[in-house]
């Protein structure tokens, strides 16, 4: 008999306020007891009750998808986030920001080659996040006043099912839990400090607005999920496919970023690792996100994302 395939998600029924974790397998939500962090800590016990929980699903009384309000599926204590991790997407900014005279075919093949010694040479590019800018899937993104230069950057996220420290490449996949999807939304003018040049970049102001970070809809358990490196990663705005691409074209691949991101610091169950953002974001194709904007996010086993934006209205004092 083959084994019920099933994936994690947080809920809540309607009229309550408390968060639950829950079980989707056939289109049903079969409420847990536990934590989402209690069950991914546990694993090793966890796996065989959910296992078994998910065979007879057809026998239990569960709840309708529809009918509950999905929550973001994870709550981690720790977000790290991975920048210029795709191969097309660094030479795409590359040649957009070309010097003047310079030809863009020659950057794009000097870049291509850089690219092709750091994924051989060099290591990953890594900042930290902030859980509390955490969403759902569903959550309308406020785009906060202060700026007009709001853009998407769907990206596949490993799920820390262990902890991780000083882990190999080798062994780091067995220390991820499962994958899930984010949006890691930017401020593009905050990304860098025009006041402190020689400092460089400002990821606090450019990343952690609320919200900033739509998470979900789905975690998958990695024995679901299949191969990380070979899924593909879709954003439409407004129904036009912007951002498009495998997670082939990665210049590290999970393992290596979950090794690299463990020689610091000790990685926890629950933690977030965010792999790097493919081409065609709003920067390159000029086009920022606006109120009334509707971003459709999918990557191959995780559902689908939903974010609606608007504007927020602009109150004194809201410049950050």
């Amino acid at each position: 008999m083959a084994e019920a395939t099933y994936s994690l998600i947080r809920f809540q029924e309607p009229g309550d306020t408390k968060a639950r974790a829950g079980m989707l397998v056939d289109g049903r939500v079969v409420p847990l007891n536990e934590e989402i962090n209690s069950i991914i800590e546990h694993w090793d016990t966890t796996e065989c009750q959910l296992d078994a929980i998910a065979a007879s699903a057809a026998e239990r009384t569960g709840l309708a998808a529809t009918d509950v309000e999905l929550l973001a599926p994870v709550e981690p204590v720790q977000v790290l986030q991975t920048g210029a991790n795709y191969r097309k997407h660094v030479i795409d900014l590359a040649a957009a920001h070309r010097g003047q005279g310079e030809d863009e075919e020659e950057v794009r093949a000097k870049t291509a080659a850089m690219m092709d010694q750091r994924a051989g040479q060099g290591t990953p590019y890594f900042f930290i996040g902030l859980p509390t800018a955490i969403a759902s899937a569903t959550d309308d993104l406020t785009l906060p006043a202060y700026s007009n230069s709001h853009d998407w950057e769907l990206e596949l996220a490993a799920v820390i099912g262990r902890t991780a420290f000083r882990v190999t490449p080798e062994e780091a996949l067995e220390y991820v839990f499962g994958y899930t999807m984010v949006n890691d939304i930017t401020t593009r003018e905050y990304v860098f400090r025009k006041d402190m040049p020689a400092i460089g970049s400002d990821w606090y102001r450019a990343k952690n607005a609320p919200g900033f970070l739509p998470t979900g809809p789905l975690l998958v358990p990695a024995k679901f999920f299949g191969d990380p490196q070979d899924v593909q990663v879709t954003l439409k705005l407004n129904g036009q496919a912007m951002q498009d691409e495998s997670t082939q074209d990665m210049i590290f691949g999970v393992a290596k970023l979950v090794s690299e991101a463990s020689q610091i610091m000790p990685l926890r169950p629950g933690d977030l690792v965010l792999t790097g953002s493919p081409a065609g974001n709003g920067q390159h194709w000029g086009r920022l996100l606006q109120d009334g904007d509707v971003m459709e996010g999918t990557i191959t086993g995780l559902g689908t994302q939903l974010i609606r934006c608007r504007d927020e209205v602009q109150t004194e004092g809201s410049q950050p």
